[in-house]
């Protein structure tokens, strides 16, 4: 059953899980253990499986879990790929009939991350030694001993060289009557992240500066991975934010990006759920992102929270994360129609 995991398309992810349910996910398969970390590793290890929910894109995730299954052979990591507007009801539905299929949730989302962390009702403890080294700067890279740093998506300007031989320099250079119907933006409805990502280039670029998008006619996306797709397809030419496109310019692909000089970024926290199936499996999985071997793996083209990792654009900590007193659930809806009126109408 493992290839069913590697990618699933956001709106497919409830139809998966419950094929997963039928396959054996199921409540309390195994119980933490409370000794020490090598006995944590060898009931780990004795689960033999671990499953993480995460909205990062699946190159990444990819190469997180053959450098997670290098280190722990005996331990097979498999992932479901959705938007965090998808994942988290899933994760909530999870815990609230005490029947777990995921074993660790990853999230940009900062409203629900602040929200579970301050009740504690979705995670347990975590208890890994590296999410403990001065060097991971654990004061300000986990919440509440339940919410580890494990990367940041910072936005970048992209654009398809064939299209847009030039390139970018500012979000303002999309303010351009030649880009109309040619733009690529993602779609905000119901993710925190995202409504703080549109206000703060509204802050950054002009108050004005969605409505001038809005007149070019852009295509809207569920995802920010939907719209690296987009650009390296020739489908549009230019998006004002995207991830950046390090594995795509790699691969060959017609695509390029820079950063903005002031660009904007959202945390993604990993915690063990409460409900996992395999809760010592899922302490080792959040603790080996904190490592070395972890961050390079997980941050080729993001913000790692350790120093001097490979392909890492940034360091996450020096990301602001979002502010959630200003992103609650009403403002977000409220932000949610506003846009939806903008663009969709």
């Amino acid at each position: 059953m493992k290839s069913l995991f590697k990618v699933v398309a956001a709106g497919a992810v409830a139809a998966v899980v419950s094929g997963l349910t039928a396959c054996g996910g199921a409540p309390g398969t195994t119980k933490p253990v409370s000794g020490v970390w090598s006995e944590v590793v060898s009931a780990a290890e004795n689960e033999g499986r671990v499953l993480l929910y995460s909205s990062q894109k699946p190159a990444n995730l990819e190469v997180l879990e053959r450098a997670f299954e290098a280190k722990y052979p005996r331990i097979d990591l498999e992932f479901i790929r959705g938007t965090d507007s998808d994942i988290n009801p899933r994760v909530e539905t999870e815990h609230k009939t005490g029947r777990g299929t995921a074993d660790v949730h990853m999230l940009t989302d900062a409203t629900w991350v602040d929200n579970a962390a301050q009740s504690g009702v979705y995670s347990t403890d975590l208890i890994g030694p590296n999410l403990r080294a001065p060097e991971y700067q654990p004061d300000t890279s986990v919440i509440a001993n339940r919410f580890a740093l494990g990367s940041a998506a910072v936005f970048a300007l992209g654009w398809n060289t064939s299209a847009v031989p030039q390139g970018l320099r500012t979000p303002r250079d999309l303010l351009d009557s030649k880009y109309r119907g040619k733009i690529g933006i993602v779609n905000p409805t119901g993710i925190a992240s995202y409504v703080d990502m549109y206000r703060y280039y509204a802050e950054t670029y002009g108050q004005d500066y969605w409505e001038r998008i809005a007149e070019l006619k852009p295509r809207v996306y569920p995802s920010a991975l939907g719209i690296a797709q987009a650009l390296t397809s020739g489908e549009i030419a230019v998006t004002p934010s995207v991830q950046p496109l390090v594995t795509e310019v790699a691969a060959g692909a017609p695509v390029n990006w820079a950063l903005p000089e002031s660009p904007w970024g959202t945390p993604w926290y990993s915690h063990v759920l409460s409900v996992a199936p395999h809760p010592n499996a899922a302490q080792v999985l959040v603790d080996f992102m904190a490592t070395r071997e972890g961050q390079t793996a997980l941050n080729s083209g993001y913000a790692a929270a350790l120093p001097n990792i490979p392909g890492a654009v940034v360091r996450a900590q020096q990301i602001a994360s979002p502010d959630t007193k200003d992103l609650s659930p009403e403002k977000v809806s409220q932000y949610s129609q506003e846009w939806s009126k903008r663009f969709q109408n």
